[in-house]
């Protein structure tokens, strides 16, 4: 109906213009209340929120400062210096470093404004203390950060980088102090914005009885109406009310029915926006948690330090990669291959999810994992890298069965099947890339030595192969074989390299006869005693048929035999590829 479409004001004087014989005094009081309610929305809805949202937005502009700050001492930092990037990041700075002063300005305007505002019964002096301490903290910020940023210039200037990032550190905790003021502030705020929000509520359940008087003299017809309008007004407070206690218990699913065009109707979709943005924002971080590990998101909430200034840790890495797959992808369509692909990815990252690993990249047809701490403790890193590699293994039988059926075909073009190499050691942990995208990722010798061993596997005929320290830290906890000591590209110093074979006494009598044969012709091998390693070898191959390292083993001792090694030969194999 047109009535209910207009403002509070209007519909009261309607209902007094309707029954003017018979309430022509009470009409009168009901406009002066309705004018009351109206006044007071119009502070609440154009000056408290707006004032509240000045406070949050220059909790947001102090944070944007610092980070235009950072960018404008990187850019200073670089060298030579770009002088044209570097005033662009000042001029970027300045803006930012405005925009803290123009909210709280904003803000104490608003709240001058309702002080000065003699209509409502605003708590004047409650208000007058939160002007005071807006103005307070902005002049505490510039007084601080003026001197802080000419002293960090000077430095950077200087290239003294250790007095430069104390200065970086002393400006971060000034803007945390003006935060702590402001979040104080904004509290107070709030109690505010509560207290007019009840006045209004109060002023209306008066305009309800004013109503009911007029209805009652006005007969059932004016009762009625006067009913409906009354409604009209409160329930759309009600439901605003009830919404804001689902979003402060963090529910984002409720909506408010816009049933007018008042002020409170305003109100309400200015609020059902805010809940869609609330929405969107909750989809975002969801989706996001596709793309990054929701324990490396929630790991640089505790500590994002650790982003910022990376840490060196024990952590081990798992290279996995899928052997056959380029003859595999020659003979199939891009459709085909993106779902072989999906799935393969999909079956492979299970146990390592289950053992607690990240899954840090995906590489074409390879993943990357790592397991360390703050993740998991230190002590039980290697055996779940190793449980993970045998869970993984494990998947390639029914694997290799269902990619057929997968792509509808009778069989695969080229047979797939897995090749890990997991290696312990010293890694640095933090945030790699550029100032438009960042990657929490390891780095070091150890990342190095893992993807250097998954490929160990192909010369060997192995599936898994582990690094000594990785050996040395599973013990007996696992099945493992020493196949060789290998000094892989990009290392000098040779070190053993071992098979994980199963979980530890799963192994059947065939394969205990074949580590037993295996280590008798290693050790022999590495003695030069080439006959004694031959037949142990070959002794091996009896107990288990086409094993990879024996035969490999074996190929080298007929070299060896044409070509001896030298008298200083320390029994260690080099790799001269990748």
């Amino acid at each position: 109906m047109p009535l209910f479409n207009q403002s509070i004001r209007r519909k009261i004087v309607g209902i007094a213009l309707g029954l003017i014989v018979l309430m022509l005094v009470t009409s009168i009081l009901s406009m002066v209340m309705s004018s009351k309610v109206g006044i007071l929305l119009d502070e609440l809805t154009n000056r408290y929120i707006p004032a509240y949202g000045h406070l949050a937005r220059a909790n947001v502009r102090s944070l944007e400062r610092a980070l235009a700050l950072r960018r404008m001492v990187m850019t200073r930092m670089q060298s030579p210096t770009d002088e044209e990037a570097y005033a662009a990041r000042l001029h970027e700075f300045e803006v930012t470093d405005r925009r803290i002063e123009e909210e709280a300005e904003g803000a104490r305007k608003l709240i001058n404004a309702i002080i000065d505002d003699p209509r409502t019964p605003s708590d004047n002096a409650a208000l007058a203390r939160i002007e005071i301490r807006i103005e307070t903290a902005v002049t505490d910020l510039r007084r601080d950060l003026d001197q802080d940023r000419a002293t960090l210039l000077k430095q950077v200037d200087a290239k003294q980088m250790a007095e430069a990032r104390a200065t970086l550190e002393h400006i971060d905790g000034v803007r945390d102090q003006f935060n702590q003021k402001i979040d104080a502030i904004r509290t107070d705020m709030l109690a505010q914005v509560f207290f007019s929000t009840s006045q209004v509520i109060g002023h209306q359940r008066q305009a309800i009885i004013v109503s009911g008087i007029v209805t009652l003299l006005a007969a059932i017809v004016g009762f009625v109406f006067a009913l409906l309008v009354s409604s009209g007004i409160t329930r759309p407070v009600r439901l605003l009310l009830a919404g804001t206690r689902e979003v402060e218990a963090g529910r984002f699913d409720k909506t408010i029915a816009v049933s007018t065009q008042d002020e409170i109707g305003e109100l309400a979709a200015a609020f059902n926006r805010m809940i869609e943005q609330l929405r969107h924002n909750e989809r975002i971080r969801e989706t996001f948690g596709r793309y990054i590990d929701p324990k490396v998101v929630q790991g640089l909430i505790d500590r994002p330090e650790v982003a910022i200034d990376g840490e060196r840790r024990v952590m081990t890495i798992m290279f996995c990669d899928m052997s056959g797959f380029t003859s595999m992808s020659e003979g199939m369509t891009p459709r085909g291959l993106v779902k072989v692909m999906n799935h393969y990815f999909t079956v492979m990252s299970g146990p390592i999810r289950s053992n607690r690993g990240i899954i840090d990249k995906y590489i074409g047809d390879a993943i990357m994992a790592y397991w360390g701490p703050p993740f998991i403790e230190e002590n039980e890193q290697a055996l779940l890298a190793g449980l993970s590699a045998i869970d993984m293994a494990e998947q390639v039988p029914a694997l290799q069965k269902q990619l057929p059926d997968l792509l509808g075909i009778r069989a695969m073009p080229a047979p797939c099947d897995l090749r890990i190499g997991i290696a312990t050691g010293e890694v640095l942990t933090g945030s790699i890339g550029s100032e438009l995208m960042m990657s929490f990722t390891v780095m070091g010798d150890a990342v190095n030595l893992a993807s250097r061993l998954e490929a160990a596997n192909k010369v060997y005929g192995t599936r898994i192969l582990i690094a000594q320290a990785t050996a040395e830290a599973i013990g007996a906890k696992l099945e493992l074989r020493e196949i060789d000591r290998l000094a892989v590209v990009g290392q000098s110093a040779p070190q053993a390299i071992f098979e994980v074979m199963s979980r530890a006494g799963a192994l059947t009598a065939a394969q205990q006869d074949l580590r037993k044969h295996y280590a008798e012709g290693l050790a022999a091998y590495r003695a030069c005693r080439f006959d004694d390693a031959r037949v142990a070898f070959n002794a091996a191959l009896e107990s288990s048929p086409g094993d990879g390292p024996a035969r490999t083993l074996l190929a080298r001792i007929a070299e060896f035999e044409a070509r001896p090694p030298a008298a200083d030969w320390d029994g260690a194999w080099r790799m001269d590829s990748k």
